[in-house]
């Protein structure tokens, strides 16, 4: 890249880090309630995309072959126990993941 190319990259990845990061508070002052919409976004959202990470991360598991699908099941019990008990998603991912790598990893 040249110098002029190397210098439009970072303006327009400055750019778009100050639109993402000061546009939602200029659209949505202080002052003015938040739209319909925009409340029904923030209470769906986070449920679609816990679902969306379920379905991609089931969607090559073979039941008939290798581990049966054994760590992913264990994995997922322990996904819903933990957000059962803490209602804290980060936690219920994470302890997920960690689970799921160390059966792969160390058992099956």
């Amino acid at each position: 890249m040249t110098f002029l190319q190397r210098l439009v990259t970072i303006g327009m990845v400055i750019l778009g880090t100050v639109l993402t990061r000061f546009l939602p508070f200029l659209i949505f002052p202080a002052g003015k309630p938040t739209p319909k919409y925009i409340r029904y976004l923030g209470r769906v959202l986070p449920s679609a995309v816990f679902g969306l990470l379920v379905v991609y991360c089931l969607r090559n598991v073979n039941l008939l072959a290798g581990s049966h699908g054994i760590p992913e099941f264990i994995s997922i019990l322990l996904v819903i126990l933990l957000h059962l008990w803490k209602r804290q998603m980060l936690l219920s991912i994470a302890g997920g993941t960690v689970c799921y790598m160390l059966l792969v990893q160390l058992v099956f």
